[in-house]
């Protein structure tokens, strides 16, 4: 039997190709390339694709390369990622097709997954994406769960739906012993096929600000400005979001400006709000790393979250947080600790503990925050859990065959 877990010439660590749905920096995006990153350090051969372009991006000329993503004409199956440098000096996930289930995507991720001994899926659209072009191969896929199940269960149609893509998986990973109960108990997977593995990103990638000064160049790139009270929102501009809250919020706070990194439907009506003078609508940032480092505060003002990657990434740049107690945020904000915890769906309560936030000891707020991220969400101690998965997944698929 060959040493699944060591990595030598022979190659006898699987392969991995990562699966995201599409290029932009989500939480799910943003934990897959970091975790891509992390094996490649560690010696293992691993690959990053997107089914889909950003949804801002311009379509791509046949074999060209467009705002450093590669399209679908350019990939070349084992490669996905590797003639893609992007604008922050990374890796660009190699884009398989026009959209996230077109045919030809789907053909695409068939032929790239050839290369591949293990499919990390991340995120739900990856998830039915692999379950339609890996039917009838040999290549097996992991579906990563990163949001609430309960959430994407609400209604019959969905946990049918749900259940019978996470049942061709050869496993399903999820962030809490809670979420891995909700999952098997919604969609009768078997015992042991859900594992839990804790969100987590890679300190390095989110460095703290250091001192004044780097705060005020990283608000002056991102056209902020400097002498202000700056809270950041990150995510997709959507209903469940909530975005709304945090323009009431602002509203009540008249010395604070709201800086919104993200897209979507609700970002026309929003820009109309009362409050919306005093927020900076960013669009989807390349990288959320300068906003960190440009904010005071980061604000989460949603109605369902699983685990935030982007309350993990703010915490490892030292920014202390005010978050709605959905989920299991709390995890990651210790309320009176590193930020503040509010009930969902009450902007008064939320104005009212950023404003303690702000006013308090925002530099010793930030230091625990870190301190607590480093302790429980540092991508390396989770990263031997994701290579022992794989490793027992690529050797199930071996002895199968």
């Amino acid at each position: 039997m060959p040493d699944h877990t060591a990595a030598d010439s022979a190659g006898a660590r699987p392969r991995v190709l990562h699966l995201i749905s599409d290029s932009r920096r989500g939480g799910a995006q943003n934990f897959a390339r970091d975790l891509h990153r992390e094996l490649r350090r560690r010696g293992q051969a691993s690959a990053l694709c997107a089914l889909a372009p950003h949804p801002a991006s311009p379509p791509a000329r046949s074999g060209a390369v467009a705002s450093g993503v590669c399209t679908a004409e350019t990939v070349v199956p084992g490669t996905c990622d590797e003639e893609c440098p992007d604008t922050a000096g990374l890796r660009a996930a190699a884009v398989l097709g026009p959209g996230r289930l077109r045919p030809s995507t789907l053909r695409a991720l068939r032929s790239a997954a050839r290369a591949a001994d293990v499919v990390l899926a991340h995120g739900s659209d990856t998830l039915a994406a692999c379950a339609l072009a890996l039917a009838g191969t040999r290549t097996p896929f992991v579906y990563v769960s990163v949001g609430h199940p309960r959430y994407w269960t609400a209604n019959r149609l969905r946990r049918l739906r749900g259940g019978a893509l996470m049942h061709r998986a050869a496993a399903v990973t999820t962030l809490t012993d809670e979420a891995r109960e909700v999952l098997e108990g919604q969609f009768q997977l078997p015992g042991g096929k859900v594992r839990v593995i804790p969100n987590s990103r890679a300190a390095e990638s989110y460095p703290p600000a250091d001192g004044r000064a780097e705060r005020r160049a990283a608000r002056h790139a991102l056209g902020l400005p400097a002498d202000v009270l700056l809270v950041a929102w990150i995510g997709a501009i959507a209903p469940e979001k909530r975005l709304d809250l945090a323009l009431d919020v602002l509203d009540r706070l008249p010395d604070v400006r709201l800086a919104v990194a993200g897209d979507g439907p609700l970002r026309e009506t929003l820009a109309r709000h009362p409050a919306a003078a005093r927020a900076h609508f960013l669009g989807p940032l390349p990288d959320p790393v300068p906003l960190y480092r440009a904010a005071d505060a980061l604000l989460l003002t949603s109605d369902s979250e699983g685990v935030p990657g982007a309350l993990i990434e703010a915490a490892l740049a030292g920014v202390p947080a005010v978050a709605t107690d959905v989920g299991w945020v709390r995890e990651v904000v210790r309320d009176g600790a590193t930020g503040a915890l509010v009930a969902p769906g009450d902007p008064l309560a939320l104005a009212e503990a950023l404003a303690k936030v702000l006013a308090c000891n925002r530099a010793g707020l930030g230091a625990a925050a870190r301190a607590h991220a480093l302790e429980h969400f540092e991508l390396g101690a989770v990263v031997d859990d994701w290579q022992r998965l794989v490793a027992e997944v690529w050797t199930g698929a071996s002895d199968s065959r």
